[in-house]
């Protein structure tokens, strides 16, 4: 097999690295090449982000028979080093009835639902504490994790019971008196500091590494080798960190992206370049190679569970070419909360059918008002989004999800599904021929508007960080075909392009000012034959790598593709 120099530089490198690898940059083939080619006899361990990661990284080691590699997540390699040996029990979660009735939460003042609330914020204390890196509960800072004012408030007047409450949670459950969690024996692999009898590990997805396995990888005394792409992580919520900008070794990348062209490689630099609104941003450069041209999968992303509905039910009403359809995850995943109360509970609530609410905290509920109040003292994002979901279609609702349910297929025949629809946190490493992107993403004009009023309203930059993370991911899911709101990249053929095509006038090419910004004229190639100065190659570098495309800089100067890429190259900018 052939090697790009970029690959070349990672499979002879030696000692400590990181690797910075773009999506679609065949980052599993360098890590299994980079394995095989390890001295005989040699021992690696590759940490895969999750199951289905890890199976198919096996079969990979199993068909082009490279030896002496151990496949596992995280959690499969503490539950045979803790769970298993130890002899826990364990379970998938616990609820927040559960943990109210197990620790005897009652009222606190005249708040009915404060157990409740008190239950939440326990599990979600003990879910931060497993997966950090301190050794006792007392060590970490819950409620500066809560970004909503009211939530945090109302998490600081109650943590002395939270705390407490968290920490006969956790002891329970190590004296065996309830059953584990996943994280809990995660969490106690950490504290036992394992000593791991491998000669090299490699540490896949490390953007949305956890502390707590992050420890466990620095601490190991074998090489080390963590890849990942800084601009992927999207699971903050879930306590993951950017492991990448954390690690303190030699940093090589893998910038050439084998999924897609570089028109989708295009969109993906400029949704990065909206970084730049928040302050410092260390540009990157993303190079298309990608030449699918057949488009056998389909899929629709969205950025919550309510667009991703909205958008499947429009769908399947007025589109009648759709007949069969497939939920990433599983089409229930997308009506319950994490809590086990389900889209039905929330419909039933808020048509005062009380007597067919099975959830008992759903059931504890005065009425659809008052599920809103704990909805925002809690924080349960999900219950919140049933939510606006039953607002929107009300008695109508069980209709339009029988109907999904009806022409949603097996997983076995997910490959010939008409369409398939996705959350974009549930088809994180998948990648399909044709892409649409629903109207829920953040855009440029929307992070300039929070940026401006930062004064008035302050706001979270890892979150909106990560917001542009989503929309980028989104955009690098599609091998070739990409269909995207107008409002998500202004300029561009809104209604999706095809490879080596563009809309011709007005709405269809990016347009520039003389500061670089959309909005200015385009002359075709009047500048062909003029001299380069300083300031134009300054701002044809600040353009490039804020995610312009060639035909876009060709576009904004006056000049040819062939000239920009030229220009670029002389500047030692464009990568070849």
């Amino acid at each position: 097999m052939n090697f790009t120099p970029e690959q070349d530089a990672v499979l002879s490198s030696s000692g400590d690295i990181k690797i910075n690898a773009v999506a679609g940059s065949g980052k599993t083939t360098v890590l299994l090449e980079y394995a095989r080619r390890q001295k005989k006899g040699s021992r690696t361990l590759y940490l895969a982000f999750n199951r289905s990661v890890r199976m198919e990284a096996q079969r990979r080691c199993e068909e082009e028979r490279i030896a002496g590699v151990d496949v596992q997540t995280a959690h499969s390699l503490a539950f045979r080093r803790i769970a298993l040996p130890l002899g826990y029990r364990v379970t998938k979660g616990y609820k927040v009835h559960d943990i109210v009735t197990m620790l005897g939460i009652g009222p606190t003042g005249r708040d009915p639902h404060s157990p409740f609330v008190i239950a939440s914020h326990i599990l979600k204390t003990a879910s931060l504490f497993c997966n950090g890196n301190t050794a006792r509960v007392s060590d970490i800072d819950y409620c500066a994790t809560i970004p909503d004012e009211k939530e945090r408030e109302a998490a600081r007047r109650l943590y002395p019971v939270i705390e407490k409450g968290a920490q006969i949670f956790l002891a329970r459950m190590d004296r065996k008196e309830i059953d584990a969690t996943h994280d809990f024996y995660l969490k106690k692999f950490q504290l036992s500091r394992p000593s791991l009898p491998y000669d090299v590990v490699l540490f896949d997805e490390g953007q949305d590494a956890s502390p707590v396995m992050l420890d466990v990888f620095l601490s190991q005394q074998a090489k080390k080798v963590i890849v990942g792409d800084v601009h992927q992580q999207i699971y903050g919520w879930r306590h993951a960190i950017n492991a990448l900008n954390l690690v303190d070794f030699p940093c090589l990348a893998l910038t050439t992206s084998f999924r897609f062209n570089d028109r989708v490689a295009g969109l993906a630099q400029r949704c990065l370049g909206w970084k730049r609104l928040l302050g410092a941003f260390d540009p990157v450069r993303i190079r298309g190679v990608g030449t699918t041209k057949a488009v056998s999968s389909r899929a629709t992303i969205a950025r919550t569970n309510l667009a991703l509905l909205k958008t499947a039910i429009d769908t399947v009403v007025n589109d009648r070419s759709v007949k069969t359809i497939y939920f990433e995850g599983n089409i229930n995943s997308y009506t319950y909360a994490a809590d086990g109360a389900s889209v039905y509970d929330v419909l039933n609530l808020y048509l005062d059918n009380r007597g067919r609410i099975r959830n008992p905290v759903i059931a504890s509920m005065r009425d659809f008002g008052d599920l809103g109040q704990y909805v925002e003292a809690s924080g349960d994002q999900e219950l919140g989004m049933l939510m606006d979901i039953v607002k929107t279609y009300g008695k109508q609702l069980p209709y339009y999800l029988k109907r999904l349910g009806d022409m949603h297929v097996t997983d076995d025949k997910r490959e010939k599904a008409d369409m398939i629809f996705s959350t974009l946190h549930r088809c994180k490493g998948m990648e399909y021929d044709m892409v649409t992107l629903t109207d829920d993403f953040v855009t440029e004009e929307r992070v300039r508007r929070i940026v401006a009023k930062e004064k008035e309203e302050p706001f979270d930059r890892a979150r909106i960080g990560e917001e542009i993370n989503l929309a980028y991911v989104a955009v690098t899911r599609s091998k070739n075909f990409l269909k995207f709101p107008e409002a998500m990249f202004p300029g561009e053929d809104g209604a999706g392009f095809l490879p080596g095509k563009r809309k011709t006038g007005g709405a269809g090419r990016l347009r520039f000012d003389k500061a670089g910004q959309v909005g200015g004229k385009r002359s075709d190639h009047a500048n062909a034959y003029a001299p380069w100065t300083k300031a134009d190659d300054d701002l044809l570098k600040k353009l490039y790598y804020g995610g312009a495309t060639a035909r876009e800089l060709a576009a904004r100067f006056g000049r040819n593709d062939g000239a920009i890429r030229s220009r670029l190259k002389k500047l030692d900018a464009w990568d070849f």
